[in-house]
């Protein structure tokens, strides 16, 4: 049975444009509101991505940063992480909900006990930013093995050789990092560029779908449209920053930003 990731990728084929996928901290900017951003954004997302709220992060730009500065502030735990994602699921039990974070949380709660509350939380995929391969491999089987993607991670300076590796390794879906820098800077290379990267590694992974993140704004997006899938998520973290200083609703802005976005890449 195929998972509802890659369900997702091939409904996309389908309707010939580019998978959308949003990314939000769990918790921002406290339980509630984290659970209705993300039952906004689902409408218009094909896939959806959640972070754990982290204090020592090693990619996360500044936008992303304050989300997670803001849930921690308001005492968010992983187990509220599984409780966000438990109710949304209730809700979008078909919509692919991905957890991002880093391996410490999952080291302290024990690798087995993680992987059971992902399944209880209908989780469909994790991407741990810090357990590169081939150090992930056993978790990687063990994700497998409970029906829940594991997706692995290529950059631009990744070799030839360590990049057929990883993508032998890797589930239904591998993420491109456009450029090397955190999240949520402005592309420093040219879209032209990040697309024959993207098309050389494409080469070696026909049958998985391969996403490209950092850097993609409503001003980029649609010139990147002819990748699997479009990964946003430090737009949306500045939405929801910017709202709440001008104590507006982050909930309706965001369904506004999304909806734009989906539409930039038909």
């Amino acid at each position: 049975m195929s998972s509802k990731i890659k369900l997702a990728f091939e409904n996309c084929k389908k309707e010939k444009r580019a998978a959308l996928i949003t990314y939000t901290v769990a918790g921002d900017n406290n339980k509630n509101n984290s659970l209705k951003i993300l039952k906004t954004v689902a409408k218009n997302a094909d896939i959806v991505e959640l972070g754990f709220p982290h204090n020592t992060p090693i990619a996360d730009g500044g936008q992303i940063q304050g989300s997670s500065y803001r849930a921690l502030k308001n005492g968010i735990k992983l187990k509220d992480v599984f409780n966000i994602s438990k109710n949304f699921k209730k809700t979008n039990p078909l919509k692919p909900l991905i957890l991002m974070g880093y391996y410490n949380l999952i080291l302290q709660n024990g690798e087995n006990n993680f992987l059971k509350s992902c399944k209880n939380s209908k989780v469909d995929g994790l991407i741990v930013v810090d357990l590169p391969w081939p150090e992930n491999k056993q978790f990687s089987k063990k994700c497998k093995k409970k029906s829940i993607n594991f997706i692995q991670l290529i950059s631009p300076t990744t070799s030839k050789i360590r990049m057929k590796k990883i993508i032998k390794d890797s589930h239904d879906m591998i993420y491109y990092i456009s450029m090397l820098s955190t999240t949520g800077g402005k592309l420093k290379i040219s879209p032209t560029r990040i697309l024959e990267n993207y098309k050389k590694i494409k080469r070696y992974s026909k049958n998985k779908s391969l996403v490209i993140g950092f850097g993609i704004t409503l001003k980029t997006i649609a010139s990147l449209k002819s990748a699997d899938g479009l990964v946003v998520g430090s737009q949306l973290c500045r939405v929801i920053t910017n709202s709440l200083k001008k104590r507006q609703n982050p909930v309706t802005k965001l369904d506004k930003l999304v909806y734009r976005l989906k539409n930039k890449i038909q």
